[in-house]
């Protein structure tokens, strides 16, 4: 009995040790990293301070080009668009993260249908952000609700899980070369669009996703940030009510909203998209200039600039 007692005992001391050393390899791989999203993350988390930080998912990620935006306003800009970020919960998770180091004055958010519907595993993508669990109780309360909180209490190495391979093959190839604060190129495709998808309204709308919609609104009031906003040109066509339910958030909380699924932009131009859902970097630049002259409105309109 006394040998089985040692044999458990020394077996889970060994997983303990396995488990802390690995956490600590790969805390350092993902530090090193030149994937698509680790460093971005980790500047996010320890040294963004532009003025304008542009937040969302990968439309968020390509469709910004900083530099053409910051000429326009005369502030600095920072693209903090994560691919595959996914909605709303991932955004809350990376603001309180965000206003921990730096408030900056606006933050325009791209915003889409996953922000507002129910989906089967609407915490699916949080785990990108596991590796800095445990610095913010804020960023936290979204593993607490996805269910991952205690697994990645208990064990370090589990935080990685889910961009381990990504983040290893980052060490060996750099991402983010010919990057322009935050804002990657995407090259032009082999194929455009080839026609015009139409998209109906979605019916079940998650009630949880619209309340951290409006905690996500509060952060940025509590702490005064001017918040915006926007959806950038897709190439479907979508039902007039589509984004009715965002809107309605924004009036309450007279959020400018900038609308440009809607308005159809660049519908005459499927030579400007990559596939339906994401412009490449010429049309990204063509969009960086017309988003820039409505941001810009806007700000002198609140007398931010």
């Amino acid at each position: 009995m006394k040998k089985l007692l040692a044999s458990i005992l020394f077996v889970a001391v060994g997983l303990f040790a396995v488990d802390r050393l690995g956490g600590m390899i790969m805390w350092w791989v993902n530090q090193h990293t030149h994937d698509v999203s680790g460093p971005k993350i980790k500047y996010l988390v320890n040294d963004v301070h532009e003025d304008v930080l542009l937040m969302g998912t990968s439309r968020c990620n390509l469709h910004y080009v900083p530099s053409i935006i910051s000429d326009s306003l005369g502030l600095s800009v920072y693209n903090g668009g994560i691919d595959a970020s996914n909605n709303i919960y991932a955004h809350y998770l990376m603001l309180n993260h965000i206003l921990a180091v730096h408030k900056p004055k606006v933050i325009c958010l791209e915003v889409m249908a996953n922000d507002f519907q129910e989906e089967a595993d609407p915490f699916n993508t949080v785990t990108f952000f596991a590796p800095y669990f445990g610095i913010n109780e804020g960023a936290d309360s979204i593993f607490r609700m996805a269910g991952q909180y205690w697994k990645y209490r208990i064990s370090h190495l589990y935080r990685y899980n889910a961009k381990a391979a990504s983040n290893l093959a980052g060490l060996a190839i750099n991402r983010h070369k010919g990057g322009d604060n935050g804002y990657i190129p995407s090259p032009q495709p082999a194929h455009y669009p080839s026609y015009l998808e139409h998209e109906n309204t979605p019916e079940n709308v998650d009630s949880l996703k619209l309340k951290y919609v409006q905690k996500f609104i509060h952060l940025c009031h509590e702490n005064e940030i001017k918040l915006v906003f926007m959806v950038s040109p897709m190439y479907t066509e979508i039902d007039d009510d589509y984004y009715d339910v965002l809107k309605g958030i924004a009036t309450q909380n007279e959020i400018p909203f900038l609308d440009y699924h809607k308005e159809g932009l660049y519908h005459d131009h499927p030579d400007y998209f990559k596939d339906p859902n994401h412009l490449w970097d010429r049309g990204a630049r063509l969009y960086s200039s017309v988003f820039a002259s409505d941001l810009k409105r806007i700000l002198k309109q609140e007398g931010i600039i």
